[in-house]
């Protein structure tokens, strides 16, 4: 933790976003903004496709599109950590809304013809795309979010994927740690870059072309 209170709105986030903070909700402390060292990452060329990933890529019909559904996606995400309790109170998520209608944050959708079965949001920074959540109706739709969201980022000249925090979850799928420092450079030499991502619906067989490292 490196700060508490301040405000959601838009100048306070992009600000903190730009050197590599983010704010956490806990409850009973008045808003807590983390900035973790390590930092979790997930670079580009490093996502572990299981045998079974691929398996779902290559039967399913589902495709994806980019900020087609910003609010539902957050709500997703919210509705998922319902149960464990939720930091995407009202509040975050209008906070985050903003931030889209002023093309910082981001949703990437999973679709199975017209149903929404998972997607993922977060900030981008420039070259750097911090991940704040992400959520699954269906098994599998969550990595095949956050995979087509590498493919994407990548094609568009992206850097790197911004964890915060690297779970076994994460791990697994090919994050890692990096020295806080070390990111926040990172973050500092690409934070202006021009990377716009793709919006076009897209099928998901086509991350089955990219040679991502296969696991068992």
């Amino acid at each position: 933790m490196v700060g508490v209170g301040a405000d959601l709105a838009p100048g306070t986030l992009v600000d903190a976003y730009r050197r590599g903070i983010f704010p956490w909700p806990h409850p009973g402390v008045p808003l807590p903004w983390f900035s973790p060292d390590p930092r979790g990452v997930l670079p580009l060329d490093a996502f572990r496709v299981s045998r079974s990933l691929r398996r779902r890529l290559r039967a399913c019909a589902w495709t994806t599109t980019v900020d087609a559904s910003f609010g539902a996606v957050v709500a997703g995400c919210a509705r998922e950590r319902g149960e464990h309790g939720t930091w995407i109170t009202t509040t975050m998520a209008r906070a985050y809304a903003r931030l889209h209608e002023l093309g910082w944050a981001h949703s990437l959708e999973v679709w199975d013809g017209g149903r929404l079965v998972g997607g993922v949001y977060g900030v981008q920074v420039g070259g750097v795309f911090t991940g704040e959540s992400m959520f699954h109706r269906v098994d599998d739709a969550s990595k095949v979010a956050l995979l087509d969201l590498v493919h994407r980022f990548a094609a568009a000249g992206g850097s790197l994927l911004d964890v915060q925090l690297t779970t076994a979850h994460l791990a697994g799928l090919g994050a890692r740690d990096v020295d806080r420092d070390r990111f926040l450079a990172e973050l500092a030499a690409v934070g202006d870059a021009d990377v716009r991502l793709a919006t076009t619906e897209l099928p998901v067989t086509r991350l089955l072309e990219n040679g991502a490292t296969a696991r068992p």
